[in-house]
């Protein structure tokens, strides 16, 4: 089983997610969105999958800080060109479970996930 995280270390919510995975002595790569970027493949790969709307965090303050008329305007193209520019704007965790994509934590959904 090949399992990959991806965030930013000092998010809570990848926090918990990242406690949750070695409580569980669950092995899994880790991939920081500010030291190693996100290539452009991987974020097409993850859109064709999940639904950019699930991918965009609205809620965080990097989306805060994008200008109201980026926000307005939003759509599939201008949010795959902002995650691009600002990946820490995408929703995390962003698990890749053997090619399967989930994205946010919880306990319950990993326990489904993991078994």
């Amino acid at each position: 089983m090949t399992t990959t995280l991806y965030g930013i270390p000092n998010c809570d919510t990848m926090k918990k997610a990242r406690k949750w995975l070695t409580d569980k002595d669950i092995d899994y790569s880790f991939h920081d969105f500010k030291k190693a970027g996100l290539e452009e493949q991987l974020l097409d790969s993850w859109l064709e999958s999940v639904d950019w709307e699930i991918l965009l965090n609205r809620r965080g303050m990097m989306w805060r800080k994008l200008e109201q008329e980026v926000k307005d305007n939003i759509d599939r193209d201008s949010a795959r060109r902002v995650m691009l520019e600002t990946p820490t704007i995408i929703k995390r965790p962003v698990l890749d479970l053997d090619g399967t994509i989930h994205v946010g934590f919880s306990e319950e959904r990993y326990s489904e996930l993991f078994g």
